[in-house]
């Protein structure tokens, strides 16, 4: 059997539908706790709405990495960066390659090189999906509530995507854009004591 069954369908559907509960460390505009679902959707769309702007890009393929990049935390929950340690990373590592085990062979394949290519970093489309999964994190900080923050978190969110958005001009001026506005709420905190 090359696709899947409906049965494997469903019941992968499942287990990966809990990415829809597992909050990260993230407040929403609304004062809402992110869910990991939530950040790589808007991740995934950040890739496609920059398509006109990263032509050298596969952006496809880029979309495709910012979908499936937290799909391990379906069965390990999220754990902030600041905190994850190389313990965590090989944890999420062995359950994401054990949730991908229950698809189709060709797709199991597929997906287990493109997570070894976002791993390794080397190409283009490797680099802005993480360039991506960074900023969307940090410019979701900057859409919630300052109040919400980590006193870490005022520096962090100054260098946190700095040097993965290194060599993609439009990536360097939305992250100094981000920056800006990580600057200007911080100096509104403190005028209002």
């Amino acid at each position: 059997m090359h696709g899947f069954t409906p049965e494997q369908f469903l019941s992968f559907l499942g287990r990966v539908e809990k990415l829809k509960s597992i909050p990260r460390h993230c407040v929403t505009s609304d004062g809402v706790t992110e869910n990991v679902a939530a950040h790589s959707w808007r991740t995934a769309l950040m890739a496609y709405l920059l398509k006109d702007e990263l032509t050298d890009v596969d952006i496809d393929k880029v979309i495709r990495m910012c979908l499936i990049h937290d799909l391990g935390e379906a069965v390990t929950g999220d754990i902030p960066t600041f905190e994850k340690t190389q313990a965590h990373e090989q944890t999420e590592k062995e359950a994401l390659d054990g949730l991908l085990r229950e698809l189709p062979k060709t797709l199991y394949r597929e997906l287990s090189a493109l997570l070894s290519e976002m791993e390794a970093l080397q190409t283009r489309e490797a680099k802005v999906y993480k360039a991506l999964d960074k900023l969307e994190a940090v410019i979701q900080h900057n859409e919630s509530d300052i109040s919400t923050w980590l006193p870490l978190e005022y520096e962090l969110q100054k260098t946190y995507a700095a040097k993965n958005v290194a060599g993609f001009p439009f990536l360097e001026r939305l992250q100094e854009e981000a920056v800006k506005v990580t600057e200007e709420k911080i100096r509104e905190k403190e005028r209002k004591g």
